[in-house]
């Protein structure tokens, strides 16, 4: 195989073959081609992208790259949801043991912050003790005796991805609607799923903040879901404010408990129960929308998805007294109350300033090798369209000291806007299938 061949085909705007995607993807997982080709080539996608059938290619060699999850025979239907991500958003672990708890095997398999928004992994390690890095044996093995596991991506599931993510995400080539939806699909589909939820994020907030590009992307992991028989359902969802009030990784697990109680914000759970209603329905579990909110609201209410989330944390290396006791998790050193300014509406909050801010504070990571504190971050009272007076508390700072307090009053203030009017746009405004886009009903 001639790399640079293939890099001025691709250059030029012409497809790669199937045979040639397969070749160059197990090629370069052995070694045998460079990163500054693989860097020159994953440009050329960037500004020329893929036809179907080379996105295809590429997808199944990444799935191939590496093993697969297996759930033949297992009783009951598996299911997983994957976010585009945002700030706030902690869906992911109220979601997980919800629906774990309404009898949907849930392979749990999240990613760290990246750039402005958190990751799940790192809201789930500022539980102490907790692990992450199951081989695929430990999380089956977990699954089948507890219907849920919560993992990071192992070395043994598409090791193309995990590769080509890092180059990308130094060459200047990971907004790419084709190389972003082969690297999700390459990992759910690897899962041996019965159905995947997407959750994507428009708005300010989110990594595409144009909303025909958002559904594009929908569109394009949809196709590759439905095409290898993973059914494939993705809802539109805001990220034009941070979801829910707690922004920072352990003040999310914190509101994450408060949601499995019965007593989350009530954004967060609109989001979370829509997206676990559509699972349920996904994988034939619930007939209909509206029955599968009644079985979800009730695994809340019965305290059943509160006790599945404590077993996994006991059974991944954390402290389960965490779901009774929030001082179980690491508390910051330094916390301020901000004020609003003036009187008026709050027009704004700016969720990619404050995922800056938390990243700044040292909640997220500048550098891959980067040390993350869980302890920091904001917690944010007010959405738009809130009317608030003159000293109002509407936000606290959890910092490591003054200096960090300091930054995020300052932040804060740049990312909360108080002026004569403000309005919340939709929360989840489309919901795509293989047939095509609707505006969101809800439960029906």
């Amino acid at each position: 195989m001639v790399i640079p061949r293939l890099i001025e085909h691709k250059r030029d705007g012409r497809a790669l073959a199937p045979e040639q995607w397969a070749s160059l993807i197990a090629e370069y997982v052995a070694g045998k081609v460079p990163d500054y080709q693989m860097s020159a080539l994953l440009m050329a996608v960037y500004f020329r992208g893929l036809g179907p059938a080379e996105l295809a290619a590429l997808t199944d060699a990444m799935i191939a790259s590496g093993d697969r999850l297996s759930f033949d025979g297992h009783p009951v239907p598996v299911a997983d949801k994957h976010s585009t991500g945002g700030v706030g958003d902690k869906v992911s672990l109220l979601l997980a043991p919800m629906v774990a708890s309404c009898g949907v095997a849930v392979p749990m398999m999240s990613g760290r912050g990246l750039g402005h928004t958190g990751g799940t992994l790192d809201k789930l390690e500022s539980i102490p003790g907790f692990r992450t890095d199951l081989s695929l044996h430990q999380a089956r093995a977990q699954i089948d005796r507890l219907g849920c596991a919560m993992l990071g991506q192992t070395p043994e599931i598409a090791p193309a991805d995990k590769r080509l993510y890092a180059l990308r995400d130094v060459t200047g080539t990971v907004e790419s609607i084709p190389l972003i939806a082969a690297s999700i699909m390459s990992k759910k589909l690897a899962e041996g799923l019965n159905g995947l939820v997407l959750d994507v994020k428009t708005g300010s907030g989110a990594f595409l903040t144009d909303q025909a590009l958002a559904v594009e992307l929908a569109r394009t992991m949809i196709g590759l879901g439905e095409a290898r028989g993973c059914p494939t359902v993705a809802l539109l969802t805001a990220m034009d404010r941070p979801l829910g009030r707690a922004c920072g990784n352990a003040l999310e697990v914190e509101e994450a408990i408060e949601g499995l109680r019965g007593s989350g914000p009530a954004d967060l759970m609109e989001v979370t129960y829509a997206l676990a209603a559509e699972m349920l329905v996904l994988v034939g579990a619930a007939p209909d929308g509206a029955a599968a909110r009644r079985a979800l609201e009730e695994s809340v209410a019965s305290g059943r998805a509160l006790e599945t989330f404590a077993h996994v944390v006991e059974a991944q290396g954390g402290n389960p007294a965490l779901v009774d006791d929030p001082a179980v998790l690491p508390q910051a050193r330094a916390v301020e109350v901000y004020r609003a300014d003036r009187s008026g509406v709050v027009e704004r909050v700016q969720p990619r300033r404050i995922g800056r801010a938390i990243v700044e504070l040292g909640g997220g990571r500048a550098a891959v090798e980067d040390a993350v504190d869980p302890t920091v971050g904001f917690v944010i009272t007010v959405k738009p369209g809130d009317a608030v007076r003159a000293g109002e508390p509407i936000a606290s700072v959890f910092a490591r000291d003054a200096a960090g307090v300091a930054l995020g009053i300052s932040a804060l203030g740049e990312a909360v806007t108080i002026g004569e009017r403000g309005e919340l746009t939709p929360l989840i405004s489309q919901r795509i299938t293989a047939r095509g886009a609707e505006p969101f009903s809800g439960a029906d």
